[in-house]
């Protein structure tokens, strides 16, 4: 059985695939942080570091779209409190029919099959626009 994926042995499997050669020490100074700072989030023994670190991380990794979803997934489920994934905050305060929605998703119990289906018209949508 397959240990599950923390935000730490994410971190340093994409440290490891993106230069093999690239150390926890180089990637530290890279990022602008203390090695042992990035040790600690390698070794899940601290939670994912703040927002402005997650962006240079994906940025130094040159993350696209998926991986930086994940990342920030991993991040907030690293939090020992309920947390949203600190792409989603500043979307989620800015639209008011966003915060409508999501209210109402969670009082209507929405299930993952309206969510999918929800999903599916917007890509439909992004595709048509293309």
């Amino acid at each position: 059985m397959k240990d599950e994926l923390t935000f730490g042995s994410f971190m340093r499997e994409k440290r490891l695939e993106s230069d093999p050669h690239i150390s926890l020490r180089k990637f530290a100074e890279l990022v602008d942080i203390s090695a042992v700072y990035m040790s600690n989030i390698e070794n899940d023994r601290i939670v994912a570091p703040p927002k402005n670190i997650l962006e240079k991380f994906a940025e130094i990794l040159n993350f696209d779209k998926q991986e930086q979803n994940q990342m920030y997934d991993l991040a907030a489920k690293s939090k020992p409190h309920t947390a949203v994934p600190d792409d989603l905050p500043e979307y989620i305060t800015s639209s008011e029919y966003a915060c409508v929605a999501l209210r109402m998703a969670r009082d209507m119990d929405a299930t993952d099959e309206e969510w999918i289906e929800f999903m599916d018209k917007l890509k439909k949508r992004g595709k048509e626009g293309k």
